[in-house]
């Protein structure tokens, strides 16, 4: 059961299209790329970001974008120049030099420098992304072909008995209009936004993927062995995900959905569930 309601398309795009008479075509394509929390059609990049690691993760796309972008259009620029002089049949001229300390200190200094920039970035961020900080809450992931099951074992009872409960992909059939083909799912993970959250994975058959692209979260599910992630979450919404290791015919068919909402919303959502066990 959903805690907050998300409208799909949002009614306000259609009021702007009508009072500033922007074409329609131009709201359309914004609405797929405002409500980026899921994959869109013709998406060249990644999702909007939900997460401090996530969005860490995309301003390291960024920072290695530009070197990279600076090193291709020398390297192309050089060769073009090369390919000139050999057409045309021109040439530089012979050249008796035989060493060049001065251009091989530049291009061995310049590729170092250029690399510690990348490195001490992504060393931080991988750091900061496998620290697990004082968690509030330890959510348990468990992958099954072809559905998860979700524990939140924090709200035990007496007789032991926690809120657990199956997420299975709603069929094609059931979809409400709004509704993603292939994402919904019956049960969705829920979670107070600004908390620090423990998620524990693994798996009760064969290798899965617990996949979040807009939290940053991609975790294999092992039959034997719990791992865990580190999941923060800054904003409230609705992100969605699927199983990333190919784990069998229904491999496709294993969505995931993850509930960020606020911390009343969450123990609204507690109780609920707490009387229903």
């Amino acid at each position: 059961m959903s805690c907050i309601d998300f409208p799909f398309p949002s009614p306000s795009l259609f009021f702007l299209e009508k009072d500033f008479g922007l074409s329609p075509f131009f709201f359309r394509f914004l609405m797929f790329t405002v409500y980026a929390d899921h994959a869109t059609p013709w998406q060249y990049g990644f999702q909007d970001p939900a997460s401090p690691a996530m969005a860490g993760i995309y301003d390291l796309h960024h920072d290695i974008m530009f070197f990279l972008t600076v090193i291709v259009v020398m390297v192309c620029f050089l060769m073009v120049r090369c390919l000139m002089h050999f057409v045309k049949g021109t040439s530089i001229g012979a050249d008796s030099t035989t060493h060049g300390t001065e251009l091989e200190i530049i291009w061995t200094v310049t590729p170092s420098l250029i690399l510690m920039l990348i490195a001490m970035p992504s060393f931080a961020l991988l750091y900061s992304m496998d620290e697990v900080i004082d968690p509030a809450i330890t959510l348990k992931v468990v992958g099954h072909q072809w559905y998860w099951t979700y524990e939140y074992s924090d709200y035990a009872q007496d007789n032991e008995t926690s809120i657990v409960y199956d997420s299975y992909m709603v069929a094609e059939d059931d979809l409400l209009p709004g509704d993603l083909r292939l994402l919904e799912v019956d049960n969705r993970v829920v979670l107070p936004v600004h908390s620090h959250v423990r998620v524990l994975i693994t798996s009760a058959d064969v290798l899965h993927c617990w996949a979040v692209p807009s939290l940053a979260l991609k975790c294999d599910a092992v039959p034997g062995r719990l791992n865990q992630v580190a999941l923060y979450m800054d904003r409230v919404g609705l992100f969605y995900g699927q199983c990333s290791e190919i784990c069998g015919m229904n491999h496709g068919f294993m969505p995931i959905a993850v509930e960020s909402v606020t911390m009343p919303q969450y123990v609204d959502w507690l109780r609920m569930k707490m009387e229903d066990i």
